[in-house]
């Protein structure tokens, strides 16, 4: 019943991609104090709004913000999508709510009111959405996507600097990069991330073929791994995070203003010469709080009966798939669905076509009275999306109903900070 319903809603959504059908859009960008926004708009709009929330940008703000990886499909099946630029750049969800309640109220003076609205988010933009959820009490959502969802929330930042004082530890004495437990100040604040690249690779041959490495670049790359547990691949990308992100969240005078909200008291790292070695944070009381505020999932959900589902791939390297076993630890089971892709080597964000029409689709047929999706139906309309439409939307289809997610204290060791859920 699961499938059949989700797959009727598919075929009459996706074969107007498939034979090309375009109806006349509307498109309408503005500026929103702070923040920019746009909409498309269908001719034969269905009342629905699709909210995209972007990933995680070291880009200014800027206008015309894109409308996501799904806007053709959702424009085709009638829905108008609008985005906000958000009025921040990296870690924004500071000022999220405040962006997206804006682009609602610019929607509706000058397309009309939505019958319902449907979140949708990638990396960040999954954060982004589940403080929609809980807290964005200026308009009700029905149902929301996530992928690649930073779900856990601001606690992804202790890893961070788990990362970025492992690396200090291991490499400070070799290559060392400026910036350390708290990145630089804003001005100038920004470290080339080519030089980050360089730097890692003089200290563990990142960017050298493994049979060039030298002996002290494998033992410093095997003893960086088995601390922080990333990928090899994703060091690189981790550290520029992990040192300009930083360096944002804190000296930003719209989000910690210099507060030191991130701290390593207490934690026991697996390398017992890392752990000696490591530099000790105390972090600030009250800049903890207001990280934590900015923003951890509570569970608490404005509309009891919204309805979400979120997509990982098990590899991530920078979000990793645990932030998942932390947003199912504090929302109830009947809202939430999750599936798992199980990938080949590490990617973020790398599902395939099939896997994101699925996840729509799926979310689309739980809104119209279809019984809620599981990862294994989630599988099941991947492969029938791939069969029937796999010219537009390729697999392959790789959810595994059988992943079990771990729990995030096995990657990230909770802080005196960070609140422990039964």
């Amino acid at each position: 019943m699961i499938r059949q319903t989700v797959r009727s809603l598919a075929v009459a959504g996706l074969l107007l991609i498939a034979a090309s059908v375009q109806a006349q859009v509307t498109v309408i960008s503005g500026e929103a104090k702070d923040s920019f926004y746009q909409f498309a708009v269908p001719a034969d709009w269905n009342g629905a709004l699709v909210i995209w929330n972007h990933g995680y940008s070291f880009s200014p703000v800027g206008p015309n913000p894109d409308l996501g990886p799904l806007v053709d499909v959702q424009l085709a099946q009638g829905y108008a999508v609008a985005a906000s630029s958000y009025s921040q750049s990296q870690w924004a969800v500071f000022n999220t709510r405040r962006d997206n309640a804006r682009l609602v109220e610019a929607f509706v003076e000058q397309v009309g009111e939505p019958s319902s609205i449907i979140m949708t988010g990638a990396s960040l933009g999954g954060i982004v959405t589940a403080d929609a959820l809980e807290r964005g009490d200026e308009f009700s959502v029905d149902g929301a996507f996530a992928f690649c969802g930073a779900m856990g929330g601001s606690r992804v930042w202790d890893g961070a600097h788990d990362i970025r004082l492992t690396y200090d530890a291991v490499c400070g004495d070799v290559a060392p990069i400026p910036g350390g437990a708290t990145g630089l100040p804003q001005v100038p604040g920004v470290i080339d991330p080519n030089a980050v690249a360089l730097a890692t690779n003089a200290c563990m041959g990142t960017l050298t073929p493994p049979d060039f490495r030298t002996p002290d670049q494998n033992e410093r790359l095997a003893r960086f791994l088995a601390v922080t547990k990333i990928p090899e691949s994703f060091i690189i990308t981790d550290m520029v995070f992990a040192t300009n992100g930083i360096a944002n969240l804190i000296f930003d005078p719209g989000k910690l203003d210099g507060g030191q909200g991130l701290g390593n008291i207490g934690v026991v790292y697996d390398d017992p010469e890392v752990d000696a070695k490591i530099e000790r944070v105390k972090a600030d009381r009250k800049a903890a709080r207001e990280l934590q505020r900015n923003f951890t999932p509570r569970g608490e959900l404005e509309n009891g009966n919204v309805m979400i589902v979120s997509l990982h791939t098990d590899k991530d390297g920078l979000v990793i798939v645990e932030n998942q076993s932390e947003y199912q630890a504090v929302v109830d089971a009947a809202n939430l669905t999750v599936g798992v892709a199980v990938e080949a080597s590490p990617t973020h964000c790398g599902f395939s076509p099939a896997e994101l029409v699925a996840g729509w689709e799926s979310l689309r047929g739980w809104l119209a009275g279809a019984p809620q999706p599981t990862a294994t139906s989630l599988q099941g309309t991947c492969q029938f999306v791939e069969a029937t439409q796999g010219a537009f939307f390729p697999g392959p289809c790789r959810i595994d109903p059988t992943y079990e997610i771990a729990d995030m204290d096995g990657r990230i060791v909770p802080r005196d900070n960070t609140k422990k859920r039964n």
